[in-house]
C-alpha cells in the first residue's frame, strides 16, 4: 500500500512529464486567444436610433482594440425580446453579446410569459449609459415651470390626459409614475411610435409627454414644445436650466439605459476581458462627449453592479405596472 500510495502522488508529475496533463477547466481556459473569429453583437433595434448607435460604436472600438471584428446584428422587434433570447440561447463563449436597454427589465412587468428571467439567465458585463426623459407641453400650456407643472396637475378642473410612443414605453411609464407620485389621475393616450406622439402633442390633442431627449430637444430648439423637467436625478449639464422633476416632487427619477450582458454562465475571464473592452471606450473622452451631447452619462460599472441596478430597475417598474393598473401583454 505504501507503494500505491507514493505511485498515486507522482502520478499528476508523470503525466505533465509525459505531455499528458488533464486539460484546465473550461473557464480557466476560455480567455486562451480571445476573440479568434468574429464576435457578434445583438442590438434589438433597427438600424438607426441611440441602441444601433451605441451598438456601432462598441462594434468599432472593440474591432480595434481585439484585432478581430466585431459585427452588429439588428434584431428589431418584440420590444427586444427575440434578440434577448437568442443571446441567452447562445454557448457562453463570448462571442455573442447583447445590447440590452431599459426595455429589457421593464419587459418583465408588461410580458406575461417572457420566455427567460431578464436578469439571470444572462451575465451582466456592465452598465454604458444612464440617462432621463424630458417632460414637454404644447407652448400654449399653462405651467412654464415645473413647480407650476405640478401645481397645474393638482388643482386643474379639466381631464388630465398624457401621451407616449405607445403602451409599455419609458414615457408611458414616467406618466404613471408621475400621476402615483402626484396623487393625480390623467388618461394614458398610446401612439405608434415617438414622431406620432410629438405630431400630436404639438396638434394639442393631450397635455405632456415624457420624451426621448434627442427627439424633444429638436422641437424644444424650434418652439414647437415648451421643456418643464427631465426625469433624471439631477439636472442635465447641457441644459442646466432646466429642473429636474425630483426637485418638485421628491424622489421621482425615471432612468433610461444601455448597458451590454451575455450569455448566462459566460466564465469569468472572458467577463473581465469583455469588460475591460467596454469599459475602455465608456471612459474614452469621446464617448463621453458624444452621450453628454444626447443628454446621457457615461456609466462603467461593475458586471455585479450591473446586475443588481437591473434587479432594482425590475423592481421598481413591477410595483409601478401593478399600481397603476397597466395590463400585461
Amino acid at each position: 500500500m505504501p507503494i500505491l500510495s507514493g505511485y498515486l502522488k507522482a502520478m499528476p508529475l508523470l503525466l505533465v512529464a509525459l505531455g499528458l496533463a488533464l486539460p484546465l477547466a473550461p473557464a480557466q481556459a476560455a480567455d486562451d486567444g480571445y476573440p479568434n473569429r468574429p464576435v457578434r453583437i445583438i442590438t434589438p433595434a433597427n438600424p438607426g436610433g441611440t441602441t444601433d448607435f451605441l451598438a456601432r460604436m462598441l462594434a468599432g472600438h472593440l474591432t480595434k482594440i481585439w484585432g478581430q471584428q466585431a459585427i452588429v446584428d439588428n434584431r428589431g422587434s418584440a420590444s427586444g425580446v427575440n434578440g434577448a433570447q437568442i443571446t441567452m440561447e447562445a454557448a457562453p463563449d463570448g462571442y455573442t453579446l447583447f445590447i440590452p436597454y431599459h426595455q429589457h427589465t421593464v419587459n418583465a412587468a408588461l410580458i406575461a410569459k417572457l420566455p427567460y428571467h431578464p436578469v439571470n439567465d444572462f451575465t451582466p458585463i456592465t452598465q454604458m449609459t444612464s440617462g432621463g426623459l424630458l417632460l414637454v407641453v404644447n407652448p400654449s400650456h399653462p405651467a412654464k415651470t415645473a413647480k407650476e407643472f405640478v401645481q397645474w396637475a393638482k388643482t386643474t378642473k379639466d381631464p388630465i390626459n398624457f401621451g407616449s410612443a405607445g403602451i409599455g414605453s419609458g414615457g408611458h411609464l414616467a406618466g404613471e409614475l408621475f400621476k402615483l407620485m402626484a396623487g393625480v389621475k390623467g388618461q394614458h393616450i398610446p401612439y405608434r411610435g415617438t414622431g406620432p406622439a410629438i405630431i400630436g402633442l404639438i396638434g394639442g390633442e393631450y397635455h405632456f409627454n415624457f420624451m426621448g431627449l434627442t427627439g424633444a430637444f429638436g422641437q424644444v430648439r424650434a418652439g414647437k414644445l415648451r421643456a418643464i423637467a427631465v426625469s433624471a436625478p439631477k439636472r442635465l449639464e447641457t441644459a442646466p436650466d432646466i429642473p429636474a422633476m425630483g426637485e418638485v416632487l421628491p424622489g421621482f427619477e425615471v432612468v433610461g439605459w444601455y448597458g451590454v450582458m451575455g450569455p448566462g454562465k459566460l466564465p469569468k475571464p472572458l467577463v473581465s476581458k469583455i469588460h475591460a473592452g467596454v469599459v475602455s471606450l465608456v471612459k474614452s473622452p469621446e464617448f463621453i462627449k458624444t452621450m453628454s451631447g444626447l443628454g446621457s452619462d457615461a456609466v462603467s460599472s461593475s458586471p455585479d453592479e450591473f446586475r443588481q441596478f437591473m434587479l432594482n430597475d425590475m423592481k421598481k417598474w413591477a410595483d409601478v405596472v401593478k399600481r397603476s393598473g397597466i395590463k400585461a401583454r
